[in-house]
């Protein structure tokens, strides 16, 4: 963030509101979308339940919120510069808790016939 020189402080992290990073990130269609589900109470922040679709993130921090079905565990690595494709929304968040994967065909039972 530039300060008064309008150079960059290295004290202050970069900083994003979250209903714009979860949109970013690609895990609501729209802002309003994310910022409803904020404001409905159902998304923490480092443990802690955030109301105000206009808190601030930053690199580091946990975020735990539906999707669907799911309950999302991901871990905030990057702030983005726009919405760009999926592949570049892939790389600001680590997914925490992946969603269980296929069974593969060895771990299926075998079928009596």
């Amino acid at each position: 963030m530039p300060g008064l020189s309008g150079r960059s402080d290295p004290k202050t992290a970069a900083k994003l509101r979250l209903d714009k990073w979860l949109w970013q990130a690609r895990f609501f269609k729209s802002r309003s979308l994310a910022a409803e589900v904020i404001e409905a109470g159902s998304v923490r922040v480092n443990g802690t339940r955030i109301s105000r679709p206009g808190r601030d993130v930053s690199e580091g921090d946990t975020l735990t919120f539906p999707q669907g079905h799911r309950i999302r565990l991901v871990r905030v690595l990057a702030l983005g510069q726009r919405r760009g494709p999926a592949s570049e929304a892939q790389a600001l968040f680590l997914d925490l808790d992946p969603a269980p994967s296929e069974p593969e065909a060895s771990d299926l039972p075998d079928r009596l016939e």
